[in-house]
């Protein structure tokens, strides 16, 4: 199961903050969504980046594409807190800029910048 609980940006956005079982696939990924929207009502969630298993920073298994997809259409922002310089995989890399780019997925390295960053976000 996860822990989850409320943050607040230090504009008073609250976010939630999850911590607890490794999200292994799609199905993972969209409970711990479901409990986050059901127990809170927040559409920010920020986990740690050893939540996720090892096969979504293979890109070629697709599961990171496949859950970004499912909280780009859920309209749930996440960001996933790590420190990311030790991939080598430069497919992997360009894919954390292009997140970092956009508005719904984020890759930083601490939970209070994730915070303050969902909290940004529009």
């Amino acid at each position: 199961m996860w822990k989850i609980t409320k943050a607040e940006t230090n504009g008073g956005e609250p976010v939630a903050v999850v911590s607890g079982d490794v999200i292994r696939d799609v199905r993972d990924a969209l409970d711990m969504m479901a409990n986050v929207r059901y127990e809170t009502s927040l559409d920010r969630i920020v986990i740690d980046g050893t939540m996720l298993d090892a096969a979504f920073y293979d890109l070629k298994t697709r599961l990171a594409g496949e859950i970004a997809q499912k909280f780009v259409n859920y309209q749930v922002k996440l960001a996933i807190v790590g420190d990311f310089s030790g991939y080598t995989s430069k497919s992997l890399r360009d894919f954390i800029y292009e997140c970092n780019q956009g508005k719904d997925l984020f890759f930083l390295p601490t939970e209070s910048q994730a915070i303050e960053k969902l909290g940004a976000t529009r």
